[in-house]
């Protein structure tokens, strides 16, 4: 099988129309198709079928796309190894991180990588570990820092750090005035939190289930973890964040954890990478740099 023809291939698959693919790829619709029939030819099946004005994949065509896909990251891998040998740490480096560990892990790694690779560039992708790990699996991003979770195979995974999320509000809220301690004294408060199927989100809401009470009542919710620790200091509002905003270098002034037993989520933030795709010397520097500065943070905690 030919690349250029599987490169088509993919994007016609994309598009599922052979004139928008001949616009973006510049060809013309018969080489299209002739491209097509000689992947059917070698593969012994049609691979694209009519569907309304356009075409979508038959079964054999998306086994040939995920295929066609794998080839495609490992010519790509092939072609930045090759590129690497020589050159040092320079290079592009593709980031996944979730907030939490973007925040408070990242800034000292990258100056770090920066400083000792001026040439290196760094894109970095910031979102929950859902959203991270497909990304990861289809070769969209090398490294991920995020929640860890069950093994994938072909991955590994170094621990960076452990992490708390509890209760908190602003200083001036009247659960501190109360002496709240417990999860049924918070039944009639107001909350801004994440989403439904975000980790911290489920935790808390079942939670309160296994105690026998309502989940949370949400007035603000919003996908930008980043932005609770501010807004609840702002508000009468409760979230569910990391303890590191709430003390040491990150603290933010006038939030305060509400000391509520039973109510800790812990967990570990973990580096990951493929174990077999070619991981550029930045990247691995990178990589490097994540486990030393989690071990420097180990040794300076009292």
């Amino acid at each position: 099988m030919d690349l250029r023809d599987l490169r088509y291939f993919e994007t016609i698959a994309e598009l599922q129309h052979l004139g928008r693919a001949s616009a973006r790829l510049h060809r013309t619709q018969p080489a299209l198709t002739s491209s097509i029939r000689r992947l059917e030819a070698a593969c012994g099946a049609a691979l694209f079928e009519k569907a309304g004005r356009g075409i979508r994949l038959t079964e054999a065509g998306r086994v040939l796309l995920k295929w066609a896909q794998r080839m495609r990251f490992d010519v790509e891998d092939a072609r930045r190894e090759l590129a690497s040998i020589g050159s040092g740490l320079a290079g592009h480096v593709r980031l996944g991180i979730v907030p939490t560990a973007a925040q408070f892990l990242l800034p000292p790694v990258a100056r770090q990588l920066l400083v000792e690779a001026p040439g290196v560039t760094l894109h970095t992708v910031v979102g929950l570990i859902d959203t991270l790990k497909p990304r990861l699996l289809a070769g969209e991003i090398e490294v991920m820092v995020g929640t860890e979770s069950a093994d994938d195979a072909g991955f590994v995974s170094q621990l960076l750090a452990e992490d708390e999320i509890v209760i908190a509000a602003s200083e001036q809220h009247h659960v501190f005035r109360d002496g709240v301690t417990t999860l049924e004294a918070l039944a009639d408060c107001r909350w801004a939190l994440q989403p439904p199927g975000a980790p911290t989100r489920d935790w808390l809401d079942h939670t309160f289930e296994r105690r026998g009470l309502p989940r949370p009542h949400v007035q603000v919710e919003t996908t930008m973890l980043l932005m609770l620790p501010a807004l609840i200091v702002q508000t009468g509002l409760l979230s569910f964040i990391s303890r590191h905003h709430l003390q040491g270098p990150g603290r933010i002034a006038g939030l305060q954890e509400v000391p509520i037993r039973d109510a800790t989520m812990r967990r570990r933030l973990v580096v990951t990478h493929h174990a077999q795709r070619f991981l550029s010397p930045a990247a691995q520097r990178l990589v490097a740099l994540f486990g030393e500065s989690a071990v420097q943070s180990e040794h300076s905690d009292p």
